[in-house]
């Protein structure tokens, strides 16, 4: 056989690299359109759950929650205007075909980060901001102290849910057998239990702990310990627009790096006259890194004026003190044996 010239080699390494542009020049297209239609709009369109502490309209209609504070900072991002963002309730089986058809801009409704919803459906995940587990949620009297001892018992599952695949993998797993009872409608899950329809409902603790307040009895019922899954949390966009997902990323490490400065809203103002020059950076007061990146050099102390720092969201809404009373856990800073980390601001 002739070898291959070193002509021949270059000549193919160039067309393979043509081929290649080609082949990405439909997502080189679509960077940056995300941003042009929020702007041409005039506000960021979110799609949300129904779940108290998480997301939930109030007595006048305007939502609050954990992943709603999210929204608004990533509002004050593109507009330095917290209000300038529609929530939507959709379904867990509604909200990622809503998100492909670009009903929404970005969904912040609890959605887990999974490598299919990465490559097959093709969606992009911003930082994780809730590291989450699915539980089981039991009725005391049944005696259950674990997973395992659910042996023959009726589980509710909510379907379009990572719960269906990760409760028959852990029966499967454990060599026992239970009877699954798909449900659809949000408001039928917890009423299942409540009815004695199912022996217990399985589902994202966070979701389950937020639902336990919702039945009837609360106290009759017990979340089980164990977790089956890693279930991490995070904002989710379309495929294909570069600049948008670096957008949604930095405003998320925004409410996590001004934790770790120590930067709350209410003492943010203080931190202006810091002769650290990583904080001048952070909030804009040096505008050589917000002028580089092309936002507001000041979207950073906006962000935490706005809506705290991600302690100040997590404590507000889920933590301590709240009805589901969330102790920080793994969504501790990692300075403090958590998961909950932002690269650096320079």
């Amino acid at each position: 056989m002739r070898p291959i010239s070193i002509l021949q080699s270059f000549k193919s390494t160039i067309g393979a690299l043509i081929l290649a542009a080609t082949a990405l020049a439909p997502l080189a297209a679509e960077a940056g359109q995300t941003l042009d239609k929020i702007k041409e709009r005039g506000l960021i369109k979110v799609g949300v759950g129904t779940t108290p502490g998480f997301f939930t309209p109030d007595s006048n209609g305007r939502w609050q929650g954990f992943f709603v504070d999210f929204g608004r900072a990533l509002a004050v991002t593109v507009f330095n205007d917290p209000d300038k963002v529609e929530f939507t309730n959709s379904s867990p089986q509604q909200r990622l075909p809503a998100l492909q058809a670009g009903e929404f801009d970005i969904l912040l409704s609890g959605v887990t980060e999974t490598i299919t919803r990465a490559f097959k459906l093709g969606f992009h995940f911003g930082p994780v901001v809730f590291y989450d587990g699915q539980g089981l949620l039991v009725r005391k009297d049944l005696g259950v102290t674990k997973g395992e001892d659910l042996d023959g018992a009726t589980i509710g599952v909510q379907s379009g849910t990572t719960g269906e695949l990760n409760i028959a993998d852990f029966f499967r797993k454990t060599g026992k057998k239970f009877t699954p009872v798909t449900i659809e409608e949000t408001s039928e899950f917890t009423k299942a239990l409540d009815t004695g329809r199912v022996d217990a409902l399985t589902q994202d603790s966070t979701d389950l702990a937020a639902k336990r307040t919702q039945l009837t009895k609360p106290d009759n019922y017990i979340l089980l310990p164990e977790r089956l899954s890693k279930e991490p949390l995070a904002p989710a966009i379309r495929a294909g627009d570069d600049q948008w997902l670096e957008i949604v990323n930095w405003t998320v490490y925004a409410t996590i790096q001004a934790e770790e400065f120590g930067i709350t809203k209410e003492n943010v103002d203080t931190f202006l006259t810091s002769d650290d020059p990583a904080i001048k950076r952070f909030l804009g007061v040096d505008p050589s890194l917000g002028e580089a990146i092309g936002l507001d050099p000041k979207f950073a102390y906006n962000i935490i004026k706005a809506v705290g720092n991600y302690g100040e969201i997590f404590e507000r809404n889920v933590g301590k003190g709240t009805p589901l009373n969330f102790d920080r856990g793994l969504n501790q800073l990692w300075t403090k044996g958590g998961l909950i980390y932002s690269p650096p601001f320079r």
